[in-house]
């Protein structure tokens, strides 16, 4: 199978036409890190869900261009939108969160800081972590066959991130993870099927505290939980995204 690449550009009109194209200097390092040679095929994405087969016509010392060959439309995506928004792990952790989540099909994961969250930012280094984490989702994306990047939000803080929700539509259902919620997730889902987007909240080791449970319930959030064992904060909101993968494919 021909290695993948992100171009994050427009790669061409739906018409497939071929077309001559030199790759942005992430994608042509990558490709120059894989000793690819004039002639050797590739294939490229831009995000639109669609992907394209390529060849490569020249390699320079900062130049890669390509030849884009047939364009094909590519399913690979869950029939619903899942959003993951979690209280961030420490210790680099939300780096294998946000690589599995898009592995499993996940569209969307909201890094959040919690009452009880230990790992804290703001400024230029969120901005630069939110941007760490895009490069994990599109490395993880070219691995897996997606050809669509989960979004990455901003962080920001429970509450303001709460507030920002607005009334919570119709097709859409809410999920709170909590150890000591009475509902197991299987009923809930089963009572709520018909849903077309599932948000899930998941909170910081320790858990969210009771205000901040009570504040997202007003948002409508529903408690859930996951069973007799307490699952680490990283590993929660991944075992949620796993069962509904497999649940609506």
């Amino acid at each position: 199978m021909p290695p993948r690449f992100y171009v994050d550009q427009p790669l061409g009109p739906s018409s497939g036409e071929p077309s001559e194209l030199s790759l942005p200097p992430s994608a042509a390092r990558h490709v120059q890190v894989l000793r690819l040679q004039p002639g050797s095929p590739l294939t490229l994405f831009d995000g639109s869900g669609a992907e394209w087969q390529a060849e490569v016509l020249a390699m320079g010392r900062s130049e890669v261009r390509v030849h884009l060959q047939a364009r094909q439309l590519v399913q690979r995506e869950l029939r619903q939108h899942i959003t993951l928004a979690l209280a961030m792990p420490a210790n680099d952790r939300m780096d294998g969160v946000v690589e599995k989540a898009t592995e499993l099909g996940g569209s969307a994961v909201q890094p959040l800081m919690s009452e009880r969250s230990v790992l804290r930012l703001s400024g230029e280094r969120a901005e630069k972590k939110q941007a760490h984490w895009r490069g994990v989702a599109i490395a993880a994306a070219e691995q897996c066959g997606r050809t669509r990047i989960p979004e990455i939000g901003a962080v920001q803080s429970l509450a303001s991130w709460l507030a920002s929700l607005g009334p919570q539509p119709a097709t859409q259902r809410r999920w709170l993870l909590s150890p000591t919620a009475a509902q197991p997730l299987q009923a809930l889902a089963a009572a709520q099927a018909e849903a077309s987007h599932t948000l899930v909240l998941s909170g910081p080791e320790g858990g969210l505290s009771p205000a901040e449970e009570d504040a997202a319930r007003a948002q409508g959030f529903v408690a859930v939980q996951l069973g007799p064992r307490i699952l680490r904060a990283d590993t929660a909101p991944l075992a949620v995204l796993g069962w509904l993968a497999l649940q609506i494919g």
